[in-house]
């Protein structure tokens, strides 16, 4: 089910036949270094997750990731963006994550534009914040792009790693 689009990119639910393309993204370099292994080795692992993390956030929030596509090839599942809502964070945390060969072309920032614009329109969202592990330069990049600004350190998972807090009104 699509979701919304942007010039280049349809941004749509995920389903459980997605999982195959979890399993690839998940394991790719820079989601290990930058997010951390989820140990999603398989497409059953990638199911599991699905279902107690996007699927369940679509059930209880309204929203959740949603995966991108470009309108020139529908069928091609290339990052994910979206909103989530975590126990540990005060306000909605907006993330993005793409596939190597598309990183670097725009299409975090044109997706997570559209993102934010449901975020504030259709999900009435007064504020958004992001998390993002420091070294992560790309993403850090990003956020600032889109309008959000440093916040503090936090540790909000309880690991022995501090990460980013970036946030902005929405209103």
């Amino acid at each position: 089910m699509i979701v919304t689009s942007t010039n280049r990119l349809i941004i749509a639910k995920v389903t459980l036949n997605d999982a195959p393309f979890f399993v690839e993204l998940m394991n790719t370099p820079s989601w290990l270094k930058y997010i951390g292994d989820r140990n999603i080795k398989s497409v059953k692992d990638a199911e599991n997750h699905l279902k107690n993390g996007i699927l369940k956030s679509y059930e209880e929030s309204g929203y959740g990731f949603y995966k991108v596509t470009q309108k020139a090839e529908p069928d091609k599942v290339i990052g994910i963006v979206g909103l989530v809502k975590r126990k540990e964070l005060e306000h909605t945390d907006i993330g993005f994550g793409f596939l190597p060969d598309f990183e670097g072309k725009g299409f975090g920032y044109e997706s997570s534009v559209a993102i934010m614009d449901l975020a504030k329109n259709r999900f009435k969202l007064n504020k958004i914040c992001a998390i993002t592990n420091p070294n992560n330069k790309s993403s850090i990049h990003l956020l600032e792009k889109l309008g959000l600004s440093y916040q503090k350190r936090i540790n909000p998972f309880d690991e022995n790693e501090e990460l980013l807090l970036f946030a902005k009104d929405l209103f």
